[in-house]
């Protein structure tokens, strides 16, 4: 039997106290990395261009990446992920650890602004996007993906999930 048959693939463990970090970078028309939206536990600075956000399991938020050269744009990206739980299954994402379940990616910035759009028409229907069904930003990833339009998020879905929700919970 080789090495390599005793090997198992198991994700590597969550930090001590289960959260997910993700590393931010700002230096101005150059490398810009920031959160649109999710609820954050804790920050940690790490100088002035670097800081780093702290999610509890099973939170959602929005992650946007955007990266210049002397030539234009070299990245143009948004991923929305969900954080997870000890011992759940999860994809690896650059500057997020330990990674997460990734819900939405859209790379290119006109699929990036509507992401976006998507996002600003869900709080202006006073829904905190952070709270929108999982289900709804893959949803939204495979309109945009096969060149279609999403179907809104609408009040009355909130209210079923969060209705959901509380039922599991």
């Amino acid at each position: 039997m080789s090495a390599a048959s005793h090997l198992r693939l198991v994700p590597p463990p969550l930090p001590v106290d289960g959260l997910t970090r993700v590393e931010l970078t700002w230096i101005e028309k150059k490398v810009e990395y920031w959160i649109r939206f999710g609820k954050e536990k804790d920050e940690q600075i790490l100088d002035r261009r670097r800081r780093v956000l702290s999610f509890t399991p099973n939170s959602v938020f929005a992650f946007v990446r955007w990266a210049s050269n002397d030539h234009g744009t070299v990245i143009s990206r948004i991923d929305i992920v969900r954080t997870i739980t000890p011992g759940e299954r999860y994809s690896t994402l650059p500057f997020v650890r330990p990674g997460g379940d990734i819900l939405l990616k859209m790379e290119s910035w006109p699929k990036v602004e509507r992401v976006l759009q998507v996002i600003d028409a869900i709080e202006a229907a006073g829904i905190d996007p952070s709270e929108v069904s999982p289900h709804h930003w893959r949803h939204v990833h495979n309109r945009l993906t096969a060149g279609q339009e999403p179907r809104a998020y609408t009040v009355e879905q909130h209210r079923a999930i969060l209705l959901r929700r509380e039922i599991e919970s």
